[in-house]
């Protein structure tokens, strides 16, 4: 079970003096229970890519199966397709237009014509999920809350149609730094529920935190895989293509330089942080 892509291309204003190439054979798999980061450059194709999951944009060229289904198959109802993979856009508050938030994140569920007591058990799911108090939070008006808690309101609007895939793209987009480690952590946990996420960014840390598994978008073509350790080992590339390394990555190295004797292939400021007091640790007891 999978979302799997296979030579998928895509140009915008194709056969006109505008056409662009957005993505170019893209081969890809992402299995169930995986953690996949896509990072790029804006104009990279990420958001293109992402909204051929389901079905938003059909592939040109290509192919793309969701769980064994060509989702071009003039027997595929994508309103299925889209209930089994979730995307949430940048900025997803801004849709956000019911009085409360439980009207907010019934609407989904209401719409697949589900019970009452059905709705309502969704509903609690998906924002229990995502950090709330059911009780305190569901009749508040969502315009009430603050921007990362209305961000988790709207994710909580998708995981309400219960899909096995979530896509984020840019999900700490505008978030102050206390906004976005709580929607970060709440991002963590769904992993943690057995909910595959694919996050797009361009924040190298964010994805060096949460992924399993990268995919590097440069010009509408897949330029680099793997995990992030084998990401970030080729930094000068990843800076020659406008993204860098996340910054502890750099830090780590210029104590190297320095004569530090701590291990650089750290991503994280937590793994960065352990790693420096050992080393300091060390030297105390020497």
């Amino acid at each position: 079970m999978s979302i799997k892509i296979e030579q998928l291309s895509f140009y915008y204003g194709q056969g006109t003096p505008f056409e662009t190439k957005a993505l170019v054979d893209i081969t890809m798999e992402i299995k169930r229970g995986d953690f996949v980061g896509i990072i790029g450059q804006t104009g990279s194709g990420k958001s293109t890519l992402i909204q051929h999951f389901n079905g938003l944009i059909l592939p040109e060229a290509g192919t793309v199966y969701i769980d064994g289904t060509n989702i071009k198959d003039k027997k595929v109802k994508l309103k299925l397709i889209r209930q089994k993979v979730g995307l949430v856009f940048q900025y997803p508050e801004y849709q956000l237009f019911e009085e409360t938030v439980f009207k907010d994140v019934a609407y989904g569920p209401i719409n697949l014509a589900l019970d009452e007591l059905e709705v309502e058990r969704r509903v609690k799911y998906a924002l229990e999920l995502v950090g709330f108090d059911y009780s305190s939070v569901k009749d508040k008006s969502p315009f009430d809350l603050s921007g990362g808690q209305k961000r988790r309101v709207a994710i909580a609007g998708v995981l309400a149609m219960k899909p096995d895939y979530l896509v984020l793209d840019e999900p700490t987009a505008g978030l102050d730094p206390s906004g976005r480690n709580k929607l970060l952590n709440t991002i963590k946990k769904l992993h943690e529920n057995n909910i595959t996420i694919i996050l797009v960014s361009h924040s190298m840390e964010d994805i060096a935190r949460l992924a399993d598994y990268i995919y590097v978008m440069y010009q509408g073509r897949i330029h680099m895989q793997g995990t992030p350790h084998e990401i970030y080992k080729d930094s000068e590339e990843l800076k020659r293509i406008g993204l860098g390394v996340p910054q502890v990555v750099d830090i780590m190295k210029a104590l190297k330089a320095r004569g530090m004797n701590v291990d650089t292939d750290k991503l994280t400021i937590e793994g960065a942080t352990e790693e420096i007091l050992r080393v300091l640790r060390s030297k105390k007891d020497a």
